[in-house]
């Protein structure tokens, strides 16, 4: 595989779940491609998808009422194995793939660590099912993992319960976890969200500087755009269920051409803007994914919107220079991008 080659190619991806009121699409055709050592941002607000795109990808999805529909492709190239479509691959290769080859970050670790088992067990487990290291040689990567993600003196945090340690260090532990057999690809779902500025700020280095050192291709799902400014080289917005717009990270906050993504952008704080001043908000609500317009999904709350918007639903288009737009009158007027400073806001 080159180096230059997508390491995971996600082809039309649609994901359908059974619920008491109907069927519902919670993510329709939705394509992308992550190459190595290159971190992916998926924005957008809650429900539009974003974290069922990632448990899709992780095959986490509840058996009983989700279901991928058959078109869908997610090819994982590992050097090794060559080239596996995840969303057909058995149950027994998916349990050999994730931890080693593909690993998430959960967003809240106090529900994802187990309470009643020590960091140092759970850190282990992964290496004792994808590894052939022994007892000995499986605590000393665990300790060396945890000095890794810097928490302070390991040899005797390994032996703690996951109450006994902060919101950051138990992320730090996640962080752990997910790396210790050096997947090629990191889903981290929200991994900032429960912390403080200066620990978030940590943890964003902690993965920069493993991504740089491991060559980790990286999917970051958040809300925050500060973040995405930080840490980012490309960035997938979602509304509704399904990919609006997708480019690189300073062409998209230099020039945002969908509607919805301008908005984001406009809602972030901005240094040296007036005291007291109210942000710009986007009116109205998402659309019902059990009721969706006929049109663009975007049209109610949109200011640009014309009579073809809500008629008909616009496609996902690349322009010239690749970049992909889901508009039928896409903004090609750029804004002016918040300053480094300024960007430390959430949408």
């Amino acid at each position: 595989m080159s180096t230059t080659d997508p390491i995971l190619s996600v082809r039309r991806l649609t994901v359908g779940f059974r619920t008491d009121l109907g069927a519902v699409t919670a993510v329709d055709d939705v394509s992308f491609d992550l190459a190595p050592g290159r971190t992916l941002a998926i924005v957008g607000e809650s429900g539009c998808g974003k974290t069922v795109t990632s448990k899709a990808i992780m095959r986490l999805l509840p058996e009983r009422t989700a279901r991928i529909a058959p078109a869908s492709e997610i090819i994982l190239r590992d050097p090794e194995l060559g080239p596996i479509d995840l969303a057909k691959a058995s149950d027994s290769q998916m349990r050999d793939i994730r931890g080693s080859r593909i690993a998430m970050i959960f967003q809240e670790p106090m529900t994802s660590l187990n309470p009643v088992f020590r960091v140092g067990w759970q850190i282990e487990e992964a290496l004792k099912y994808h590894t052939d290291l022994d007892a000995r040689r499986r605590r000393e990567r665990a300790i060396e993992m945890l000095r890794i993600v810097e928490i302070p003196s390991p040899e005797k945090r390994i032996d703690d319960y996951p109450h006994q340690m902060s919101g950051g260090m138990r992320q730090r532990v996640m962080i752990a976890i997910a790396l210790c057999c050096e997947p090629a690809v990191l889903i981290a779902d929200e991994p900032t969200t429960a912390l403080d500025v200066t620990i978030q700020a940590q943890i964003l280095e902690l993965m920069a500087g493993l991504k740089q050192k491991l060559g980790t291709a990286i999917i970051l799902i958040t809300h925050n755009l500060g973040v995405v400014a930080q840490f980012c080289d490309e960035v997938m917005v979602m509304y509704a269920g399904r990919a609006i717009e997708s480019a690189p990270i300073r062409d998209l906050f230099h020039h945002p051409r969908h509607p919805y993504t301008r908005a984001l952008l406009d809602s972030i704080p901005k240094a040296g803007g007036r005291q007291h001043a109210k942000l710009p908000t986007i009116e109205g609500i998402v659309p019902s994914l059990y009721d969706l317009p006929k049109g663009c999904r975007f049209a109610d709350r949109c200011a640009h919107r014309q009579d073809r918007c809500v008629a008909q639903e616009p496609t996902l288009d690349a322009d010239a220079s690749g970049r992909r737009v889901r508009c039928h009158f896409p903004l090609a007027q750029p804004r002016v991008a918040p300053s480094a400073s300024a960007r430390g806001g959430a949408a």
